[in-house]
């Protein structure tokens, strides 16, 4: 019997390492995002046309969580286990941010998973499990968060309503907290020296973090050795949220005086 995985933002970074780790455990994976062309560097990747499908799908659209969840059962007629990681990136502060990119945020980040799972959830048997992609600003708020930190504070809490009221059915569902990692999307950020400085300067462990980090860390949520863990959130981010370092480079450093 082969367990079927479904992976949002699986045409690069993050989703789509989770979805080749997946698939080298052994899963069927479907795969979605908005690009046709990029999904098909998935399919490249796994390589078994029996263990990969894709979807292109605007997972904001009315009919999304419909489409997906037909396309895994119409494929495999079965599905395991959720991986909600679809997201973007470069928020505003609250002052800065208008309504258009608040629902922006918010139906990408919340509505949409909130929606997936809804519908994925009346598929799963027990065994089965959801794990939701947040971030560290779901944990310390973030500077100039905004609506990310608050679509992310809201997919933790999804996390942990979703493990009490379905874990009687044995459903499991867990969160993953990435700090920076290093996708396309964040190598831009980096250029900023600012935001550079803010991540390696306060992070003890001598690197930030890569693909490979966080999706070891869902696979390992989605599989046996994790069956009793539950309403969790495992932060991956080398120390940067949870402790007060600085780099010898910071502390030694001129400061200037606030204005």
């Amino acid at each position: 019997m082969v367990r079927v995985a479904i992976v949002t933002g699986a045409s690069s970074g993050i989703g789509f390492g989770c979805a080749t780790k997946l698939a080298e455990m052994g899963m069927a994976v479907l795969g979605t995002g908005r690009d046709a062309e990029r999904l098909a560097g998935l399919d490249k990747a796994i390589g078994d046309r029996d263990r990969v499908a894709t979807v292109a799908v605007d997972l904001t659209a009315d009919d999304a969580p419909q489409r997906i969840v037909q396309a895994a059962l119409d494929r495999w007629g079965r599905i395991d286990f959720l991986v909600n990681n679809a997201g973007v990136g470069s928020p505003k502060p609250l002052h800065e941010t208008d309504d258009d990119s608040l629902d922006y945020f918010l139906g990408l980040m919340l509505r949409a998973p909130f929606r997936l799972a809804r519908d994925v959830i009346a598929h799963m048997e027990s065994g089965s499990g959801i794990v939701n992609v947040t971030s560290t600003f779901a944990v310390v708020g973030g500077l100039r968060g905004g609506a990310y930190s608050a679509a992310k504070g809201g997919l933790t809490s999804l996390t942990q309503h979703i493990a009490c009221q379905y874990g009687p059915r044995g459903i499991r569902c867990n969160a993953v907290a990435p700090g920076v990692t290093l996708t396309p999307m964040v190598a831009t950020r980096l250029e900023d020296e600012r935001f550079r400085k803010i991540n390696t300067e306060m992070t003890p462990y001598p690197r930030l973090g890569e693909v490979n980090d966080i999706a070891s860390t869902v696979a390992f949520l989605c599989s046996d050795g994790a069956s009793f863990i539950n309403g969790q959130t495992i932060v991956v981010d080398g120390g940067w949220s949870s402790t007060k370092y600085l780099s010898d480079f910071a502390l030694n450093a001129e400061w200037v005086a606030r204005p």
